[in-house]
């Protein structure tokens, strides 16, 4: 794959050095560089197809992102340059050029293994995670105006609709709210740190296994997204118990699967049945403050 990519990166620098000044390329070198940018890129695409499906889900997901971008990028490279005049060197076909030479470098940051791209696309879910927390807890600043940054409306003047701010009772439900996004964090935090620690793709098994902590750990983000939206007001107590709940019961599985998995020693147990129990009583808090909404 590395090979390919960086041919595919020299295609792309021959091709735009072709068009970058007068004399245009005769018909004849035009065909010869075209056969060249299509041979390039029939190689990536198979080897990006040797890659066995039993490899792993999340590996095979990443390689094929990478290798779509460089097939992109090298289509609006073409493009740019059928597109452009040719007198010179277009500031649109410098920037071409440079996003296929960039796609193409991607491939050193690639996992090698199943066990390495569960690890980079947990890690992914958590720093998301945790933009979200920081992002809910700065609006949450006692007396802070969660639409602070939202401009006043000119002609009304200053907002003085309550419906934009908490009240006493909002915040008693959201502090639980932020209980279960960060026992999201941590959860994931936990999950990324024995991934990286026991996490093996030497088998079938195994790597099906880092495939299913991925595929549960990807809903976290979401889940949580849901959550942080409900809770602006006006808070509609309901629908903040249902996103609560939502994500409560990922949490749970994500917990269950990895715990079940070769990612979990019994020395780890600890720490799955505290956040376990982090998540029982924060959504028990929340179903507590909504009851009367039933």
């Amino acid at each position: 794959l590395g090979q390919t990519f960086q041919v595919t990166s020299q295609e792309a620098t021959k091709l735009s050095l072709a068009f970058s000044r007068p004399p245009l390329p005769s018909a004849e070198d035009c065909q010869k560089l075209s056969e060249d940018v299509q041979s390039a890129i029939l190689a990536v695409a198979t080897v990006y197809y040797w890659l066995p499906k039993g490899q792993g889900t999340t590996l095979r997901k990443m390689v094929r992102d990478a290798t779509t971008e460089v097939v992109e990028g090298m289509i609006q490279l073409t493009d740019t340059i059928l597109s452009a005049p040719a007198e010179s060197l277009s500031q649109e076909q410098l920037i071409s050029t440079g996003g296929v030479w960039e796609a193409c470098e991607q491939v050193s940051n690639l996992p090698r293994d199943n066990q390495a791209a569960v690890a980079s696309a947990l890690a992914a879910c958590l720093g998301v995670v945790k933009d979200a927390v920081e992002e809910m807890e700065h609006a949450l600043v006692e007396g802070q105006d969660p639409y602070g940054d939202i401009m006043e409306d000119e002609e009304l003047g200053f907002r003085g609709n309550r419906d934009t701010y908490w009240s006493e009772a909002d915040r008693q439900l959201l502090s639980s709210c932020m209980g279960l996004m960060k026992a999201s964090k941590a959860c994931l935090k936990k999950v990324l740190g024995v991934v990286k620690a026991y996490g093996k793709a030497d088998s079938p098994e195994q790597i099906a296994q880092l495939d299913d902590i991925a595929d549960i750990a990807n809903e976290i983000s979401p889940s949580v997204d849901e959550l942080a939206l409900s809770m602006y007001p006006p808070v509609n107590p309901l629908a903040v118990r249902l996103n609560a709940a939502k994500l409560a019961s990922v949490l749970k599985k994500v917990l269950e699967i990895t715990k079940t998995s070769h990612v979990c020693p019994p020395s780890e147990d600890s720490w799955v049945q505290f956040l376990s129990g982090a998540v029982d009583h924060n959504m028990n808090k929340i179903k507590n403050f909504t009851q009367g909404q039933l």
